[in-house]
Formats: structure tokens, C-alpha cells, sequence
């Protein structure tokens, strides 16, 4: 029997290795296929995640690696799912395409509620399904519905423990249990990986010269793909860059790395470095392919700031490295529709990590409480597959207030945590209107 892993990212796949390395998939008696897939805009530019460096390290685990964007060619894996009609057809033709002839054991996938995970879902069919999480999302609610014919065959949700005390929502609607992967696996995996330093790094700034890492004790900032999800403007999104850079500069940091999303391209990395050498910063910008994590375990930076990046998590938790968060609250405040996957790992970093200023001081957040939170911004979003979650959502809102950071009052009153406001009263009529409607 064939069990068949899929991923998109680097750190998707790490947890893979950190999940088969914990003994979560059993022992390596089959087959095992890891399906690799580049979502990037243009991924046609973009390098495979099985070329990374450090992707060596994982390829052991697996019998083949096979890509999904050259099975799908040239259709992108974001935008394309079969057609009801075709999954037959299509589901034969991919079961003779990766030699499925002997049945699959197990399906592995991650981000289950969208393409690609939820095509190849709908394509190999006939095995129970494993989902895995590579972030924050995993702490919210399902993003879309799932059909009887994928929900009811997934057994379980695998994912790193990023938030201790907390549990993930995902899934909980079709009663999958979370399944919380060990630490140590996770680090033994990063050590492998990181075994050479990665090559492909170069640095950039008032020298120009060529490094192949960031300096031991500076900074680092997390970039994310923020305009191409439309959430803010390109312009907007560089600014925010420039501004951490700013205020790490305020803070005494001379030597910075930055660490661009894989999905982001390279524009914000020259928008960047224009800005690095306005302040006379030498600046290190990291390969794309190269996660974070990697770059923590290498460069051992003294402090990471970002927007709402999971990276945040996994370095403090994982790493404990000192973080910092910039920009939530324009986030929060441009998310749309309210539902949008996003607003819990948002929500999670604008409550919990510590907030960067233009100044350079860094301020706690409030002190909060995190579950009951995450639970009513989880009830408004999908209130109809979580009516369990009523009840304390609405503790929540009478005991913490409405809180505009994070609810809408139009959306408390939608999903029934506010009344409904009783319409505005007729204003009488002057003796003119009074007189010209009789």
C-alpha cells in the first residue's frame, strides 16, 4: 500500500518529516510519494520547494517526489479543481499517473479546505485522510464547507503546538481530534536541514557585498504577501516593511536580515534595500526557498519582527527568541470578508506578541484571555458550524466588551451577540409637509 503526503511549503513539508520522524504515519513498510506544489503567483519563476536547499535532508523519508503543477500543466494549483463530472476520469488518469495500482493506505494533506489539498482530496478517493497544519490557521475555524465525501474521511488533525493551551478549531465541526506533534522532533528535523548553512543568501545594503548569512545578534524581519492578498497595497506593504526597519534602526540594530515570504516574489526585497541604504544599514536578505526557521537555528538573530507571520510563534516558542508585531492593526481593520482565514492568526499575534512602535520601543499587549478570544472571533466567523461556541462567545463579549479591534458590531448583531438596533423613528412631518400632503 501507498501512503501519498502533499505540501506547498518548506515548513509544510518539515512538519511532515517531524510527524513521520515521531512515529505519526507508522513504520516506512510501503510506499511513501510526497506531491509538491509551487502556489506562488507565477510559480513557473518561483523555485520548487523540492529544490530548496536543505531539502535534501527531508528527500530520504520519501520513495518519490513528484510535482502537482507538472501533473496539472498549465493550469495554476491555487485556481484549478475538476469538475464533478470529470473526477472519475481525472481520478483513474492520476491513479495510473503516480502507479496507485496497489490502493493508497493513507492521504496526508494540508490546507484541506481549498485547492490544491481539496482536489487531490476529491481525486484519490477511497482511503481515510490525514490533514496537518503548517501555522496559525489551524487555531480557527474551517474556511470553507467540506463535502460528506472528504470530511467524513479525515481521522485526524496533526499540528506543532505553537500556541501552547490553546486548541485548534479546524476541523472540530466534523469532529476531528488535534493531535499535537512533539518540539524535539521538530528542532531534530531544523538541525538536519540546517546542516550546511543554506547557500543561496546574499547581502545587500551601503557595502554591496556578498554574505551567505545574516550577523549573530541582529535583527530580523518577516516579510508576507499582504498586497497580493489584497489585504493592504503594494505601496502600503512596503511601507510597513520600511517602517520595522525604521524602528529597528531606532532601536540600535545596524545589521538586519530580512526573510521575504516564498510566495511574495522579490520586489519587496529591492524596495528594501533602497531603504537600507537611506539609513546606512547593511541589510541580508535571505533566499526565497529558504524557510525561517533555518534562518533562526543559523543567524540567532536577537530579534524578529513581522506582521502576523506563524514564523513569530516558532521563534519564540521554538527558539525562544525575543519577537515583536507591527501592522496588526491595519490588518484587522482591512480583513474582508470577516470570515477571511486570516483574522484568527491576526488575532492570535496582535493579542499575545509584544508590539514594535516607529520609535523603536516595544510595549506587552493588554493581558487577555486568549481561548475565550479565539473562540468568539471563531463563532462569528462561522457561527453556523459552531453554535457549540454560543454560549462563550457570549460570555466573552459581556464580560471584555464588544472590543473593535477585533469584533464588528454589525457582525456581533448578525450572529446574535447584540440585539438587533430598533429602527430610527419617523421624524414628524412640519406644518408645510403636513399641509402640502393633504
Amino acid at each position: 500500500m501507498t501512503q501519498v503526503f502533499y505540501s506547498s511549503t518548506f515548513f509544510g513539508a518539515m512538519t511532515l518529516a517531524s510527524a513521520m520522524d515521531a512515529g505519526r504515519f507508522g513504520p516506512h513498510t510501503g510506499r511513501r510519494i510526497l506531491l509538491v506544489s509551487g502556489n506562488a503567483s507565477v510559480p513557473e519563476v518561483t523555485p520548487a520547494l523540492d529544490e530548496a536547499p536543505g531539502f535534501a535532508a527531508l528527500r530520504r523519508r520519501f520513495d518519490e517526489v513528484r510535482s502537482w503543477n507538472e501533473v496539472i500543466a498549465p493550469l495554476h494549483p491555487s485556481d484549478w479543481k475538476a469538475r464533478i463530472i470529470e473526477v472519475p476520469m481525472l481520478g483513474r488518469l492520476l491513479s495510473s499517473h503516480l502507479s496507485l495500482d496497489d490502493g493508497v493506505e493513507e492521504l496526508v494533506l494540508e490546507s484541506i479546505a481549498v485547492p490544491p489539498a481539496r482536489t487531490v482530496a476529491a481525486l484519490i478517493r477511497d482511503c481515510p485522510i490525514t490533514v496537518y497544519s503548517d501555522g496559525l490557521m489551524s487555531y480557527g475555524p474551517t474556511r470553507d464547507p467540506l463535502p460528506l465525501e472528504i470530511s467524513g474521511r479525515i481521522t485526524r488533525l496533526l499540528h506543532l503546538d505553537l500556541v501552547p493551551g490553546l486548541t485548534p478549531l479546524l476541523l472540530t465541526e466534523a469532529g476531528v481530534p488535534a493531535d499535537p506533534l512533539p518540539d524535539d522532533t521538530f528542532h531534530h528535523i531544523l538541525t538536519e536541514v540546517s546542516t550546511p548553512p543554506p547557500p543561496d543568501q546574499a547581502t545587500y545594503g551601503n557595502t554591496g557585498g556578498p554574505a551567505t548569512h545574516g550577523s549573530p545578534g541582529g535583527a530580523m524581519i518577516l516579510g508576507q504577501y499582504l498586497s497580493a492578498l489584497e489585504i493592504v497595497t503594494a505601496d502600503e506593504e512596503a511601507e510597513l516593511h520600511a517602517g520595522m526597519l525604521r524602528a529597528l534602526v531606532a532601536r540600535g540594530h545596524t545589521n538586519v536580515l530580512f526573510k521575504p515570504h516564498p510566495a511574495a516574489g522579490r520586489h519587496h526585497a529591492r524596495r528594501l534595500r533602497e531603504v537600507a541604504a537611506e539609513l546606512g544599514v547593511e541589510l541580508t536578505v535571505a533566499g526565497e526557498t529558504v524557510p525561517a526557521e533555518v534562518c533562526f537555528q543559523t543567524a540567532r538573530p536577537a530579534l524578529v519582527v513581522g506582521c502576523f507571520s506563524t514564523a513569530l510563534m516558532t521563534a519564540h516558542r521554538l527558539f525562544g527568541i525575543p519577537v515583536a508585531t507591527m501592522g496588526c492593526d491595519i490588518v484587522l481593520e482591512r480583513l474582508v470578508p470577516y470570515e477571511n482565514s486570516n483574522r484568527i492568526p491576526v488575532t492570535i499575534v496582535d493579542a499575545t506578541v509584544p508590539r514594535l512602535a516607529p520609535d523603536g520601543s516595544i510595549t506587552d499587549p493588554p493581558q487577555t484571555d486568549l481561548p475565550g478570544l479565539v473562540n468568539a472571533v471563531g463563532f462569528c466567523m462561522q457561527s453556523e458550524n459552531h453554535p457549540s461556541l454560543r454560549e462563550a462567545a457570549a460570555r466573552y463579549i459581556e464580560t471584555h466588551g464588544t472590543q473593535a479591534r477585533y469584533f464588528k458590531t454589525r457582525r456581533l448583531t448578525s450572529v446574535g451577540l447584540l440585539p438587533t438596533p430598533d429602527p430610527p423613528k419617523p421624524k414628524p412631518l412640519s406644518r408645510l409637509r403636513r399641509a402640502l400632503s393633504r
